[in-house]
């Protein structure tokens, strides 16, 4: 079995390597290839959780995915979410890998937001708003750059000093002028791209933020609130991942689609698009520049196991990590 640690994994996963993977493995979840039971979790009361997420695609293997999940770490040296993937052999079953998912984690999901982007924000998007101040927001900043025109990012959090900390780094790295403002609301006004990132308990995305036009991702995996409000979720083109990982009961789906549904605000019929349905052609995308669009990601496994694919496929080309020998 081969291991590879958290420098070793992060440097094997280029941000537009990745997005072509997803693309692929959007599709096979949207035709119906993957095998993929929803997520389930062991939950630390006060603290966290601990979720299981196997799957097998045909383009990326099998793989299962472990994952804390423990909001109260933001702010310290740990991150939120905390991860190992193991790889096993499709046609044995024998494990052949166990990388770092934190990593992982971390650059699927902002790789899969830079695809939403790249299928549905306008093609002249130039200002950014990132929305949140952890290692998702950074991650989501230098992948939409890859994909829209950026010439301006907003930086908005709870914490106003590590929102300029963010948007320091982000200048100096990206070469965007970047800066921290207020609120929420200022980060949105201008924004053609708006990416939520938080562990936020009541929305951070409001519709009287948001711009005509606007294309907002939400990746926060908020088990006790929200990201996005019941009138943007109502007014958008809500697309996701996978239909029925986002109406799954908890530990899975998400409460930014639940309780709108719940307020009879929406009906399941507003849930019907998927990211790979865009790919494969059979539902259509944004409708006019006006139209404001919506990508709810709940992460799935199907994007770990793509991910965890390149990985190892990188890895064994360089001869890197540790090879140990379970059966010793």
């Amino acid at each position: 079995m081969l291991l590879l640690g958290r420098t070793e994994t992060e440097s094997l996963l280029d941000l537009d390597a990745l997005r072509e993977a997803l693309r692929g493995a959007m599709q096979d979840v949207s035709a119906r290839r993957v095998s993929m039971p929803p997520r389930i979790a062991a939950t630390v009361p006060s603290h966290g959780l601990l979720a299981a997420m196997p799957a097998y695609s045909p383009s990326g293997g099998l793989a299962t995915k472990l994952v804390s999940v423990y909001p109260g770490n933001a702010g310290t040296p740990l991150p939120s979410h905390q991860a190992v993937v193991v790889v096993f052999d499709p046609d044995t079953g024998e494990p052949l890998a166990l990388l770092d998912g934190t990593s992982i984690t971390t650059l699927r999901t902002a790789a899969g937001s830079a695809l939403s982007a790249e299928l549905l924000a306008r093609s002249d998007a130039e200002t950014l708003a990132i929305l949140g101040t952890g290692v998702q927001a950074r991650a989501h900043a230098e992948a939409m750059v890859r994909v829209r025109p950026i010439q301006r990012i907003r930086v908005a959090g709870r914490n106003r000093e590590r929102a300029a900390s963010l948007a320091a780094v982000l200048q100096a790295s990206l070469g965007i002028e970047s800066r921290a403002v207020d609120s929420y609301a200022e980060a949105c006004a201008a924004a053609d791209l708006v990416c939520a990132a938080t562990h936020a308990l009541d929305p951070v995305v409001h519709r009287e933020y948001l711009r005509q036009g606007a294309h907002v991702t939400s990746v926060g995996f908020n088990t006790d609130g929200r990201e996005v409000d019941s009138a943007s979720v109502a007014d958008a083109l809500v697309v996701v991942e996978s239909v029925d990982a986002v109406l799954a009961p908890p530990p899975a789906g998400c409460n930014d689609l639940r309780v709108p549904m719940d307020e009879g605000l929406i009906g399941p019929e507003h849930v019907h698009t998927e990211i790979g349905e865009l790919l494969l052609g059979t539902k259509p995308g944004r409708t006019s520049p006006d139209q404001i669009t919506l990508y709810k990601s709940v992460g799935i496994a199907a994007q770990d196991v793509a991910a965890a694919n390149l990985v190892l496929t990188a890895a064994r080309g360089r001869d890197l990590g540790i090879t140990v020998d379970l059966s010793a």
